[in-house]
């Protein structure tokens, strides 16, 4: 696809925030890409039916069979960009099932003891109905910050945070600030509720390097 001029490739609207929003940001791409089908027109803008698409996956950077396909092609699926795995399950995507087949069959063995046996069709059915509400806003609902468990994003003063061990960690597109002390109380939850659930299973979200500079 020939990208419409004045708009370098870093400009792209295709990263994605742990609010769901897709932004345009050169200096963030992240430790993975996703698919939730083509959510770009002609001239690589989105458009408004960013979540008809049922099935959204998180996949590598590098394809398996080292296809490339570049980020908007014609034709072709929105390349999407996530800063780690904890952003883009809050954002409502599951491991890809084909290029990350260890990270995807941990996510069904943890889906079956918080949800019990499915298949695809039924798990993805399910995610969808918990992502967006039907005026296009993100589904949250609250819980006590004590008891979610590692991995969740949660709303706190005005900001995405992610949950580790005693710790929340603000987000930044470039990865994450100083660590403060998980927040007492309830808080506003950005995870999807299935999600939580098999976090709490015991599937562990890969998460940004930049989780380890406050140790944790």
């Amino acid at each position: 696809m020939t990208r419409p001029k004045g708009r370098p490739a870093g400009s792209l609207q295709n990263r994605v925030l742990p609010t769901g929003e897709i932004v345009a940001e050169a200096t963030y791409r992240g430790m993975f890409t996703g698919n939730r089908g083509i959510l770009h027109r002609a001239d690589a803008t989105l458009g408004a039916s960013r979540w008809t698409h049922p099935h959204w996956v998180t996949c590598t950077l590098t394809h398996p069979r080292g296809h490339h396909h570049g980020a908007m092609p014609d034709r072709g699926w929105t390349a999407l960009f996530f800063l780690d795995e904890a952003v883009a399950l809050a954002a409502g995507h599951r491991p890809c099932g084909y290029c990350r087949r260890a990270a995807y069959d941990a996510w069904l063995a943890a889906w079956a003891q918080a949800h019990g046996p499915t298949d695809r069709m039924i798990m993805d059915r399910r995610l969808h109905g918990a992502r967006v509400t039907r005026n296009r806003a993100q589904f949250r609902h609250q819980a006590e910050a004590q008891a979610l468990p590692d991995g969740v994003f949660v709303l706190w003063r005005d900001r995405p945070h992610l949950l580790v061990g005693a710790q929340a960690l603000p987000f930044d597109v470039n990865g994450y600030g100083p660590a403060q002390p998980r927040p007492p109380g309830p808080v506003t939850i950005l995870t999807p509720r299935p999600t939580v659930a098999v976090l709490a299973a015991g599937y562990k979200a890969d998460i940004h390097p930049s989780a380890a500079d406050d140790g944790v």
